[in-house]
């Protein structure tokens, strides 16, 4: 290699290490500048928000999507209908949620046999969680409240909700295969 090459070579080497050091001092400075990577200030709360909505809508989806004919349909003689499961899904919900706001209040879906009825009570039970769960936060995780003759968390009180929601709409999903339906969960697969 002749001196002129060396020397080209250097200039190169000093250009390329040059603008790597400026490159790296002006990314700390605008480093230092920019806000902090926003974290969520609720994640416990804001989790069980996402499960809470994903079994809302397989349920919503679901009662929608049974014909009016299948809701009196048992998949067994000693098991509830279709329709009686909606309606222990709404008054569950209602029940739970309501403490969970405040209030004892009630859909009586039990009382209800149309799938038109059956539906609004579901709907008419997720007005009620819809606003106990918007309601809740980390801080207000742990509040207690009063269950009959027992005492829970408002974080658990709603994990119940979520819990029990997702377990009966496991029942139902067989009742819709057994109809030949698949199960909004299903969908797309």
């Amino acid at each position: 290699m002749n001196r002129y090459s060396t020397v080209i070579l250097a200039a190169v080497f000093v250009a390329v290490a040059s603008m790597s050091a400026f490159a790296q001092q002006a990314q700390s400075a605008n480093a230092s500048q920019a806000a902090p990577p926003a974290q969520n200030a609720n994640p416990l709360s804001t989790e069980l928000k996402q499960m809470y909505n994903g079994v809302k809508n397989n349920l919503t989806k679901m009662a929608d999507k049974m014909p009016e004919e299948h809701y009196s349909f048992k998949a067994s003689s000693d098991i509830r209908t279709f329709g009686q499961l909606v309606a222990h899904v709404a008054d569950s919900q209602a029940r739970n949620c309501s403490l969970v706001n405040g209030e004892q209040k009630s859909v009586d879906a039990a009382s209800k046999t149309t799938k038109a009825d059956l539906v609004a009570a579901l709907k008419e039970s997720f007005a009620m969680c819809d606003a106990a769960f918007d309601g809740l936060t980390d801080a207000k995780a742990s509040d207690m409240i009063k269950f009959g003759q027992r005492q829970r968390s408002r974080l658990v009180a709603l994990a119940g909700v979520v819990s029990h929601s997702n377990l009966e709409y496991g029942y139902m999903a067989v009742y819709l295969r057994l109809k030949g339906i698949i199960p909004p969960s299903s969908e797309g697969r």
